[in-house]
C-alpha cells in the first residue's frame, strides 16, 4: 500500500503523467510485446492499431489514481476490466509483467524527470491496483468454478451446430466435450474463447446470444473483414471442431427489479439483447427494443424478435430500422422522435450495444430525452472509451 510521502508524490505529478499518459501508454504495449511476445496473445491487435487498447488503460489508471482512497468505488470503476480479465484467464503472475513494462514506458516517456522516489511511487500505485484486480478475478474464478456446472481455466467445447443467421453473423452452438453440466451465464454476458489460428494462440470474447439450460451455449459472430477471428470461425470452423472456453464475465446486466427495459441494439450489438429481453419478459416487465440493421438481409433472428412480439403482445414493443432497402418499420436510422416514442416512462432501464458511433448518438439521445445517467447502460465490445470521443 503506497505510504502517506508516496501519495503527496502521486498527487503532485498526477497531471504530468494525465498529461503524457497517452503517450506512455502507446509506448507501453510495443514495450511489453517484445520483451514478452508471449503475453500478445491476450490482445486484439486491432484495437492496438487504432489506440483503443492504449486509450482504455490510460483511462483505468487516471480512474484509479482519483478513486484509490475509496476501495469500494475503486473495485466499481474497474468492474468492466475485471469481467475483461475473467473472460482472458489472466493470472496474478501476469501483473508483474504489466508492471514493469509500465513502468519502463513512464521513464522512456518522462525521462529524467521520473526521478528514484517519483519511480517508486508510481510503481506502489500500480502494485495496489494490481492487488485489487487480482483479488477480485480470484473471487469471481472461484465462485465460478465451485458453481454448479462450473470449471477453472479453460474447459473443452464442441462446435455441436452451426446456424447462418443473415449474411453476415453465424451462430455457433457449443457444447462441453465432457458431456457435463454447464454453468448458468446471466443473460446479457459474455464468453471467452482460446483458439488456435495457423499455430498462434489468440483469444476473444463473444456476447452469448443463448443460454442452452445448463446444456450448451450459443455465440453469434459477425464476419468483419479483417478479423481474424471471425473469418476464421465463418470460414473453417465445422461442426465437431473443439474450442477452449474460459468464464463468462460481463456487466450488461438487468437487476431484478420490475420497471420496465428499453432495449437499443445496431448491427450484432443485438446477440447479449436477446437473453435480456427474454430475461426481462419472463420478470412480467414493460419492454421496448428497437434494433438498427444494414438491410433485411444483415438482419439476424428477425424471426426470433416477430415470435417474441406475438407471444407478448401486451409486454413487448418492437421496432427495427433498415438503413438500406425495405421491409423494416423505420427506413434510415433510428432516431430521437422515434426513441421518444417508445420510452415507457421515465423510469425505464435503457440498455444499447451496437457500434461506437451508435452508442455515443443513442446516449446523446437518452440524455437529451430526460434519461439519467444512472438509467443508461452500455458495453462495449472491445475495449472501454467514452461514448463522446465518436458522437
Amino acid at each position: 500500500m503506497t505510504t502517506a510521502a508516496q501519495d503527496a508524490i502521486i498527487d503532485a505529478t498526477a497531471p504530468v503523467v494525465a498529461e503524457h499518459l497517452n503517450a506512455i501508454t502507446a509506448c507501453f504495449y510495443p514495450l511489453m510485446f517484445e520483451r514478452y511476445p508471449e503475453v500478445a496473445s491476450f490482445f486484439n491487435q486491432t484495437h492496438q492499431h487504432d489506440g483503443a487498447q492504449p486509450r482504455a488503460l490510460a483511462q483505468s489508471v487516471l480512474a484509479y489514481v482519483g478513486l484509490r482512497k475509496r476501495p469500494a468505488e475503486a473495485q466499481a470503476a474497474m468492474a468492466t476490466a475485471i469481467s475483461k480479465h475473467v473472460s482472458l484467464g489472466i493470472q496474478p503472475e501476469q501483473y508483474p509483467i504489466v508492471g514493469e513494462c509500465l513502468m519502463a514506458a513512464i521513464g522512456e516517456v518522462l525521462g529524467d524527470a521520473v526521478t528514484a522516489e517519483i519511480a517508486d511511487a508510481w510503481g506502489a500505485l500500480y502494485q495496489d491496483l494490481a492487488d485489487l484486480l487480482i483479488a477480485a478475478e480470484a473471487q469471481r474464478y472461484d465462485a465460478f468454478a465451485h458453481s454448479q456446472g462450473g470449471w477453472s481455466g479453460t474447459r473443452d467445447f464442441r462446435i455441436a451446430d452451426i446456424r447462418q443467421e443473415s449474411d453476415v453473423i453465424r451462430s455457433f452452438y457449443l457444447e462441453p466435450v465432457d458431456g457435463g453440466p454447464v454453468a448458468e451465464a446471466k443473460p446479457g454476458q459474455y464468453i471467452g474463447l482460446k483458439l488456435n489460428i495457423n499455430g498462434q494462440t489468440t483469444h476473444r470474447h463473444y456476447s452469448l446470444s443463448g443460454l442452452l439450460n445448463g446444456r450448451g451455449y450459443r455465440i453469434s459472430v459477425k464476419q468483419e473483414p479483417e478479423g481474424l477471428v471471425s473469418n476464421w470461425l465463418h470460414q473453417h470452423a465445422k461442426v465437431g471442431d473443439v474450442l477452449e472456453l474460459l468464464p463468462p464475465a460481463g456487466e450488461l446486466t438487468l437487476d431484478d427489479s420490475d420497471t420496465p427495459v428499453v432495449l437499443i441494439s445496431g448491427g450484432v450489438g443485438q446477440t447479449p439483447m436477446l437473453p435480456l429481453v427474454r430475461q426481462a419478459l419472463k420478470q412480467g416487465r414493460q419492454v421496448s427494443y428497437l434494433h438498427a440493421a444494414r438491410s433485411a438481409q444483415h438482419h439476424a433472428f428477425a424471426h426470433d424478435l416477430k415470435e417474441l412480439a406475438a407471444q407478448h403482445p401486451d409486454q413487448l414493443t418492437t421496432l427495427v430500422a433498415y438503413e438500406e432497402g425495405t421491409g423494416g418499420d423505420v427506413q434510415g436510422r433510428i432516431e430521437k422522435e422515434v426513441l421518444a416514442r417508445l420510452l415507457p416512462s421515465d423510469k425505464a432501464q435503457c440498455y444499447f450495444v451496437g457500434p461506437q458511433e451508435f452508442m455515443s448518438v443513442m446516449d446523446r439521445y437518452l440524455e437529451e430525452l430526460g434519461v439519467p445517467g444512472s438509467q443508461r447502460h452500455y458495453e462495449h465490445f472491445g475495449p472501454s472509451r467514452p461514448l463522446h470521443t465518436a458522437a
